[in-house]
């Protein structure tokens, strides 16, 4: 069984209406996107990996450190996903408090529909959350629990639960690809900061995870240790150089800008689409065809819309629409045999890769911020504090951020 886990600083605040409606749009054109590239089932592997899960809520316009990720990411494609589940073969069920308790009636409803075996689900559901709520007891009690099926019967869990006492949430990410048994889970316990390994094999409820837990206790600890992947971000809240590759985020920004880089590879297919627009799009590409060794910086992400509280920048609206709307255009070209503009989004990500060999990154990456935050009003800029305000004027030099 594939699992892994996050842990985030706890982060509070509603989400606005207006960039909500926009993570929809996006969030399902990137999972359509993924599934008539790849397949429905390298999607459930995607958001099975807390890296990659992180670097969709950035790119999103999520705050890019924040638990808050998890319930907006979350809830915006299972408002937009499940309208579109006979096409996509995607379902996804749960949520947040009281929406995780409708799980297995959403999993029962969907099984009349579609065909599935609902108590096979409905069971793999419910031991998902009690091996990480109650059989492994690391002082984070779930609040979030979201079950995402495919048309073939497989599944994926993204979970999170809360420690009051650290102020962090952690997220548990779970996969069927492997699962031949939930007592054959190869992990005994969890590891976090600060924390010892606290096992309870006492629960009556937790029974079936404590039969593969009591086998597991047996095991060498490092084969136990090895399958464990974790993503602990920091407590700042704002990007710093030391979150990103800046050699990576570099090569996504020249690709963007550099004239000569965008004439040499010929980038017509997507004329009429501005250079800041582009260097989301190359973002957002890397989302879609990115291996999973690509996003163990998930604040890069954050460079392609910014941040809900302004971090690193305001969320540039225009952009953010464009963004959307390109990706909308490419997909349903696609789908009636017109690939070029498809794969001219997809080259943006191979180009950036090629670019990047040989990329040497500058020290000016807080003037990179702060051109961003100066420019932001000219894209529709937006944080839950307002809308981003011309600059007063001054005298400057103009300096060269890629």
């Amino acid at each position: 069984m594939s699992r892994s886990y996050a842990d985030l600083p706890l982060h509070y605040g509603q989400v606005p209406p207006w960039l909500y409606q926009r993570m929809s749009r996006l969030g399902v054109a990137i999972v359509e996107a993924i599934i008539l590239q790849f397949g429905r089932e390298a999607f459930l592997s995607r958001v099975s990996d807390p890296f990659w899960f992180q670097s969709l809520g950035a790119v999103m316009g999520m705050d890019w450190h924040s638990s808050g990720i998890t319930t907006s990411v979350m809830g915006a494609l299972k408002q937009a996903v499940n309208k579109k589940s006979d096409e996509l073969g995607i379902y996804i069920c749960g949520g947040k408090g009281r929406h995780s308790r409708e799980t297995p009636a959403e999993l029962q409803r969907i099984g009349e529909r579609a065909g599935f075996d609902a108590a096979s689900l409905i069971r793999s559901s419910r031991l998902s959350a009690k091996v990480d709520n109650t059989a492994i007891q690391d002082g984070f009690q779930l609040y979030l629990h979201s079950f995402i099926l495919s048309s073939s019967g497989s599944w994926a869990v993204v979970q999170q639960g809360m420690n009051d006492a650290t102020g962090m949430a952690r997220r548990y990410h779970w996969h069927s690809a492997n699962v031949h048994s939930f007592l054959e889970a190869p992990h005994t316990s969890i590891v976090g900061e600060s924390q010892g390994v606290i096992l309870n094999l006492t629960d009556k409820e937790a029974a079936g995870a404590k039969s593969g837990m009591l086998e597991l206790v047996a095991e060498q600890p490092h084969h136990v240790m090895d399958e464990i992947r974790r993503l602990v971000l920091p407590g700042h809240h704002d990007v710093r150089a030391e979150d990103i590759n800046l050699k990576r985020l570099g090569s996504v920004l020249a690709v963007a800008h550099e004239k000569e880089v965008r004439d040499m590879e010929n980038l017509l297919l997507l004329e009429g689409v501005g250079p800041r627009t582009i260097q989301s799009l190359a973002l957002v590409s890397e989302v879609i065809y990115g291996m999973p060794s690509r996003f163990e910086d998930p604040a890069r992400f954050s460079f392609a819309h910014g941040g809900k509280d302004g971090h690193p920048f305001p969320v540039p609206v225009k952009v953010y629409d464009e963004t959307i709307s390109t990706l909308d255009t490419a997909l349903r070209l696609a789908k009636i045999g017109q690939q070029e503009k498809n794969e001219a989004i997809r080259n943006l990500h191979t180009l950036a890769q090629r670019v990047e060999k040989d990329f040497i990154p500058n020290d000016k990456f807080e003037e990179l911020v702060a051109k961003e935050r100066e420019e932001s009003w000219k894209y529709g800029g937006k944080t839950v504090f307002g809308d981003a305000k011309p600059p007063r004027k001054k005298k400057g030099v103009q300096l060269r951020l890629f």
